[in-house]
């Protein structure tokens, strides 16, 4: 990649592992010319997806932060912002708290809470503000089905999920005036990922071809919202594999 093909600079936070959905959504915007800066709580996977990126010619840099402390937020936007003029920011942290809801504690709902719904709008209130003084831009944020329902075991999960939906419609409607797109993308199905690849293989086996939703083709989706004519934007996008239920 050319020095001149640089766009900006794209910050995903919620990076894991090189086969997870940060890690595909960081290696599309780095092909597109973005620097992309990849954040999250583990700096040797962040250190892993950072070394794909450059191995193809993409340019990426490692923030350690955790989303859910406010300090650790505004510290990473801080050192994102020095990189260059931030253009798109996506929000990809999520935790799928699975337990029964009697057995639910305060501390692990509050956790699942803090991640998603207070993570995101640390998040999106820090990368909002690079946004505007830039012009404008993209802030991206990742939804589940959980965020449109609620069902055992996943209480924790459905009300962060929907916490996290309705601060993206907050933000659309304040900062869309304003030449920011802010986008919520509910992906609705598994995931052809590490999370599924390691803890249930045998679920993907059952879904088949076509079946679970492939990175790449998620990530192309985020491309296509940040690349829409703002005279036709879209604030929330559902993606499932063509034989999901809904």
């Amino acid at each position: 990649m050319s020095e001149s093909r640089v766009e900006g600079v794209a910050w995903v936070a919620g990076v894991g592992a090189v086969s997870g959905l940060g890690a595909a959504l960081a290696r599309r915007f780095a092909r597109e010319g973005y620097l992309v800066a990849v954040s999250g709580r583990s700096l040797n996977k962040l250190q892993a997806v950072v070394e794909d990126i450059q191995a193809a010619g993409g340019r990426a840099v490692a923030v350690l932060a955790d989303s859910g402390i406010e300090a650790e937020v505004i510290e990473a936007s801080q050192q994102v912002n020095r990189l260059g003029p931030l253009k798109v920011a996506i929000f990809n942290v999520g935790n799928a708290v699975a337990a029964p809801t009697l057995e639910l504690s305060g501390e692990l709902f509050e956790q699942t809470w803090r991640a998603s719904t207070l993570g995101g709008f640390l998040f999106g209130r820090e990368a909002t503000r690079a946004l505007l003084n830039n012009g404008g831009g993209s802030l991206l944020l990742t939804g589940a089905t959980a965020s449109l329902r609620g069902k055992p075991p996943f209480a924790a999960f459905a009300a962060a999920k929907a916490g996290l939906r309705s601060l993206s419609q907050s933000f659309a409607r304040e900062f869309g005036p304003q030449n920011v797109h802010v986008a919520h993308v509910v992906i609705d199905g598994g995931i052809d990922g590490e999370r599924l690849r390691s803890r249930a293989p045998e679920r993907l086996e059952q879904l088949g071809e076509d079946g679970s939703l492939r990175l790449e083709d998620i990530a192309d989706a985020y491309w296509y919202l940040h690349t829409q004519p703002r005279s036709a934007w879209t604030q929330e996008l559902d993606l499932r594999p063509f034989k999901e239920a809904f």
